[in-house]
C-alpha cells in the first residue's frame, strides 16, 4: 500500500502535515474529510524506498551537529534545512533535507515533517524535536542529538569491530575444515573397503564427507530449506522475544547484551529528558526503541509506577537488569532532579564496562573457537587412523 504525504487545514485553521497509507489518493482525501482536515497538498511518496539502509547513523548525525552550529550561528531554520539539502556528503540524505525545507516552507512543523519519515528519523529523534520546537531550544537539540546518535554509532562500530577477529576464526575454520573433508578424506574410502567393519568415529568421519562430495547438492538443498525455515520462524514476534530473552540470559554474552540494552535506555531517557519530553512520553517512546524484551517489560512496570507517582529507580532494579550502583545512581538523581544528568554519566559508565567485558569474552572466544577446530581435526585423524592401524594388523 502506497504512502502518500499531505498538508492539511484543521477546524482552527492550523496547517497540519503528515503521512497516511492508502490505496488512492482518494482514500486520503476521504481520509482526511473524516478527520474534518482541508486538504491542501498530498503527494505520494516515491523515492524513500531503502532510505533506511541509506543513510548511516555517523552521517545523520553529523548532519545533526551542522544543524546545531548553523542555528548557534543566527541561520534560520529554513534557510539551514535548503543548505544540508544541498550537500554533496549523501544524496539519500541531502533529498531528505530539501523535502523537509520544502515542508517547513509551506508552514509545518518540522517535527511532523520528520515523523513521516519513520525510515530515517526515530521516534526519540522527533519527539525531541517537537520538545525543542515548543521551548524554542532547537540548538540544544540538535547538539544533543548529534551527541547521541554519534555516540550510538561509536559504540555499535566498537563492538563490531571486537568481533571482527572471532570471526575470522570461525571462517576460516570453517573453511578448513570443509577441504578436510571434501578432499583429503575421500582419498582414503578405497583403503577401507577392504576391513569387514570400521569404527564408529570412522563412520562418522565418512558420513560427513559423503555429505559434502556424493550427496553435496542434497545437503546444500536440505541447508537452504532449514535456513529459510529458520528465517521464517525468527520473524514472528514470539520467535524474537523467545530468542531475546535467551541473548540476554545466555552465559558470557548475556551480561553484554543487557549492559548494552540498559545503556542505550539511559542515553535515550537522559537524551529526552535533558531536551524537555514528558517522563512518561519519554518511557513510551524509549521503550519502542529498546530492542529487548526483558527491558520492555522492565519499561512497562516503570511506566505504571511512575504514572501511579512511585520513582522510577525501583521497578528498574526489580528486573535484574540494571546493576545495584546503577539503581542507585537513578534513585539519587530522582531525589536530587537531576535525572537527566545522572543517566546520561549512567550510560558513558556502562559503556566504559563493555568495553572491558568485550575485550574479556573476545579473549575467551579465541581459544574455545581454536579448541573446537582442533577438537573436529583430532576426530578426523581418530577416524583415518583407527582403521589403518585395524589394516596393519590384518595385513601382519
Amino acid at each position: 500500500m502506497p504512502t502518500y504525504d499531505y498538508i492539511a487545514i484543521d477546524g482552527a485553521g492550523a496547517r497540519v502535515a503528515g503521512a497516511l497509507g492508502g490505496a488512492s489518493e482518494q482514500a486520503i482525501l476521504a481520509e482526511l474529510e473524516s478527520r474534518r482536515l482541508t486538504p491542501v497538498r498530498v503527494t505520494e511518496q516515491r523515492e524513500r524506498r531503502g532510505w533506511s539502509r541509506g543513510v548511516s547513523a555517523r552521517r545523520l548525525g553529523a548532519s545533526y551537529q551542522q544543524l546545531a552550529d548553523l542555528l548557534g550561528a543566527g541561520v534560520p531554520l529554513m534557510r539551514s534545512l535548503a543548505l544540508l539539502g544541498r550537500s554533496k556528503s549523501s544524496a539519500k540524505l541531502s533529498q531528505v533535507y530539501r523535502e523537509l525545507a520544502e515542508q517547513v516552507s509551506e508552514g509545518a512543523e518540522l517535527a511532523e515533517a520528520m515523523g513521516a519519515r519513520p525510515e530515517v528519523f526515530a521516534p526519540v529523534h522527533v519527539a525531541m524535536v517537537r520538545a525543542g520546537e515548543k521551548g524554542g531550544f532547537l540548538e540544544q537539540v540538535f547538539e544533543r542529538l548529534a551527541g547521541f546518535t554519534l555516540g550510538q554509532a561509536e559504540l555499535r562500530s566498537r563492538v563490531m569491530g571486537s568481533l571482527i577477529y572471532p570471526m575470522f576464526l570461525v571462517g576460516a575454520g570453517t573453511i578448513i575444515l570443509t577441504i578436510i573433508f571434501s578432499v583429503f578424506v575421500p582419498k582414503f574410502r578405497v583403503q577401507f573397503e577392504r576391513l569387514d567393519e570400521l569404527p564408529f568415529v570412522t563412520k562418522v568421519v565418512l558420513t560427513i564427507s559423503d555429505a559434502l562430495t556424493t550427496y553435496g547438492f542434497v545437503t546444500l538443498v536440505v541447508a537452504v530449506v532449514l535456513g529459510v525455515s529458520v528465517w521464517m520462524w525468527a520473524r514472528r514476534p514470539e520467535a524474537q522475544r523467545r530468542m531475546n530473552i535467551w541473548r540476554t540470559r545466555a552465559p558470557v554474552i548475556g551480561p553484554i547484551v543487557r549492559s548494552l540494552a540498559v545503556a542505550r535506555f539511559c542515553r535515550m531517557l537522559g537524551t529526552m529528558e535533558a531536551n524537555g519530553v514528558p517522563l512518561l512520553d519519554a518511557l513510551r517512546i524509549a521503550r519502542g526503541a529498546a530492542g529487548n524484551a526483558l527491558l520492555e517489560d522492565a519499561i512497562d512496570d516503570a511506566t505504571e509506577a511512575v504514572r501511579s507517582g512511585s520513582p522510577l529507580a525501583d521497578p528498574l532494579g526489580r528486573s535484574g537488569l540494571f546493576d545495584e550502583d546503577v539503581v542507585e545512581m537513578i534513585s539519587v538523581g530522582e531525589s536530587a532532579g537531576n535525572v537527566d544528568q545522572v543517566l546520561a554519566r549512567t550510560a558513558d559508565t556502562i559503556e566504559g564496562r563493555i568495553d572491558r567485558m568485550l575485550g574479556t569474552a573476545v579473549r575467551l572466544v579465541e581459544p574455545v573457537v581454536l579448541a573446537m577446530i582442533a577438537m573436529v581435526i583430532g576426530l578426523v585423524a581418530a577416524g583415518l587412523i583407527l582403521p589403518m592401524v585395524n589394516l596393519s594388523g590384518t595385513v601382519g
